[in-house]
This record gives C-alpha cells, sequence and structure tokens, in this order.
C-alpha cells in the first residue's frame, strides 16, 4: 500500500539534525517530517534507518551528512559506496513501495547552516569550535541535549534572534555555487537545496 500523502522522513546523523527539523514541522505543515532519534549513529546505523524507512513506504528519504567525519577513510570510502547504491530511486511495485533517498552535505557540520541565519561566510574551519564561536557572536547556541530543548525550537529561536531562514537558503546555495564554480571543498552547505524541496512537497 503506498501512501497518497507525501511524506519525508528526515535522517540526520546525531542530536542537533532531529532537534533542528523538528522545529520545522511548523514551517512545513503539508508534508510528514519525521526526524529521526536523537542519538549519534554511524554510517552503518543510517543504512539500516534508510532500509527501514523504504520499507514503511515514505516516499522520500533525506539524509543528513556532516561532512567533517567523511574526509578521511574509511568513513570516504564508506559513504560514497552509500550514495551510489541509493544513486536510482527504490521502486518495488508490487509492494507500493516507490522512494527516492538524497544525501545533504555540510561541511563542515550542520552549524555552518545555522550560522547562515545570519550571514554568509566562506572561512576554512579546521573543527567546530571557531564555527560555534562565530555563531555565538549573533546569539547564544550551545551544541547540548539541554540547550535544544530549552530554546523551544532552534529554527524559531533563530528567527526570535535577527537570524532568517530565507538567508540562510541564500547563503548555502552561494556556498554552493561558489564550491562548483571554484572547486572549494571546504565551508558549504547544502541545506539550502534540501529546504527548496521542502517546499516543493508542500504544493
Amino acid at each position: 500500500m503506498g501512501k497518497l500523502r507525501q511524506t519525508a522522513l528526515i535522517l540526520g546523523e546525531g542530536p542537533t539534525e532531529f532537534f533542528y527539523f523538528k522545529s520545522l514541522c511548523d514551517v512545513f505543515k503539508h508534508i510528514t517530517i519525521k526526524p529521526d532519534y536523537p542519538k549519534h549513529t554511524n554510517l552503518k546505523d543510517l543504512e539500516k534507518k534508510i532500509e527501514e524507512g523504504v520499507e514503511m513506504g515514505y516516499s522520500h528519504i533525506f539524509c543528513i551528512i556532516d561532512m567533517d567525519t567523511k574526509d578521511l577513510e574509511p568513513e570516504r570510502s564508506q559513504y560514497q559506496k552509500m550514495k551510489a547504491k541509493y544513486a536510482e530511486p527504490i521502486n518495488k511495485p508490487k509492494k507500493g513501495i516507490y522512494c527516492s533517498v538524497e544525501f545533504f552535505e555540510t561541511h563542515r557540520c550542520t552549524e555552518l547552516f545555522f550560522l547562515y541565519y545570519f550571514r554568509y561566510t566562506s572561512r576554512p574551519y579546521d573543527d567546530q569550535e571557531p564555527l560555534l564561536k562565530d555563531l555565538n557572536q549573533y546569539v547564544e547556541y550551545r551544541k547540548t541535549i539541554e540547550f535544544f530543548i530549552k530554546t523551544k525550537g532552534l529554527h524559531s529561536y533563530f528567527e526570535r534572534n535577527g537570524g532568517s531562514l530565507e538567508k540562510a537558503v541564500d547563503n548555502a546555495n552561494r556556498s554552493m555555487d561558489e564550491k562548483n564554480n571554484d572547486g572549494r571543498d571546504y565551508t558549504y552547505s547544502e541545506l539550502g537545496r534540501l529546504m527548496e524541496k521542502l517546499k516543493e512537497l508542500e504544493i
């Protein structure tokens, strides 16, 4: 039995993605966004979750990938292999399953997209600390579950403090244009493209 409604399962690699995408359910009301459990996962766990989502009949599975852990082997090869495996949509007509699996990358991590709510940057970050420091110039931010709960929704928290999702999307798309045109392999986010996809699914 295929589902009539467009349903999107969003799989992140940790609590940050879980709490952020949960906070977007108010923005995208007409699609079912199901963030996955708020715990750190490895690629093997992620693949298992993808397979579960396919069997459950989701029409779209969006995987949010932090590239800071994919720079080195064996993760790099494992990740490329996984992307290749799901390059084509999964089509099982007898089971009523048609599911496209897509990967959306951010280098270094999802917090870059949070910074993009406030301003653009293309500076290289060797680790998360300087990035979190830059974000804290605009808004208080702690990478802890307690903090995520306290904000009562990360998306609205950023917007209440002067950030804008529209700006974040524009900045993320700009980072991808620069990456593709200049061959830059750091400080970029595909989450702008994901937001545009979610908007399309709403129509």
